[in-house]
């Protein structure tokens, strides 16, 4: 399993799963051809695209879908209107391109919002974003995959500091905002395990974080644990560049 960051963050989101050679699409809230550009680097287009996942319905995670060519959508109740919308519900698994996907409930001032756990015969990766804090049963799931795809939204104090109204600030840090890098730490200390290669940390914002302060809370805690570093490779995904990782 492969997995492309192509965007993340909150002026679009945007992430391509592969699997021997097919793929499907986490969100799309990105331009058309910033997914069309990476399928071309890797010798791909478009119409290589067998399905679309989606995890809320905010715009900046389904803006582009409109613009894809027709494929099966799968998402929550209220999350987006096709007709090739197939509904999915959290922790009822499904299968498709030879993976496993089993959708995770998440904390989102949204309806039904999700995130995914995505398994292979060999292989698991956790993608999940948008969530002021992750629900026990979906705690459940996580443990101990290869990959994972984790909001590290903000650095808290960085947040209070910005010019935002006070109530952005209090939905981003509330329980349906999202993950601060020291929450998002947290829960990471007690997830990883042996089989664990790679973290990603996503939709990181660009007014209220950094990309060294979120890697500074992941190593602060990290250590804290006496968890080895030199055995997962901690990086940020980014809002206008992509971030590969997978099949190592």
């Amino acid at each position: 399993m492969k997995f492309y960051v192509l965007e993340s963050g909150s002026k679009g989101n945007a992430t391509l799963i592969e699997n021997e050679g097919r793929f499907l699409l986490i969100d799309m809230g990105t331009a058309l051809c910033v997914v069309k550009n990476e399928l071309s680097e890797l010798n791909h287009n478009i119409y290589d695209i067998d399905a679309l996942l989606l995890t809320h319905n905010h715009s900046d995670h389904t803006k582009g879908v409109r613009y894809l060519p027709p494929l099966p959508i799968y998402c929550t109740k209220d999350t987006y209107d096709s007709s090739t919308v197939e509904n999915i519900e959290p922790y009822k698994s499904f299968n498709i391109i030879g993976l496993k996907i089993t959708p995770v409930s998440t904390s989102h001032d949204a309806p039904n919002p999700v995130g995914f756990i995505i398994e292979s015969e060999n292989e698991k990766m956790v993608y999940l974003t948008d969530t002021g804090y992750i629900p026990e049963e979906t705690l459940k799931y996580m443990h101990n995959a290869d990959y994972y795809v984790i909001e590290s939204n903000h650095n808290l104090k960085k947040l209070y500091q910005t010019d935002r109204p006070q109530s952005l600030k209090l939905r981003i840090a509330g329980e349906h905002g999202h993950l601060s890098n020291e929450d998002s730490a947290c829960y990471m200390v007690d997830l990883v395990g042996e089989n664990t290669k790679e973290i990603v940390l996503a939709h990181i914002s660009e007014e209220a974080n950094t990309h060294e302060l979120a890697l500074q809370a992941f190593t602060k805690k990290f250590k804290k644990y006496h968890l080895d570093l030199n055995k997962i490779d901690i990086k940020c995904a980014f809002q206008n560049k992509t971030v590969s990782g997978g099949d190592k």
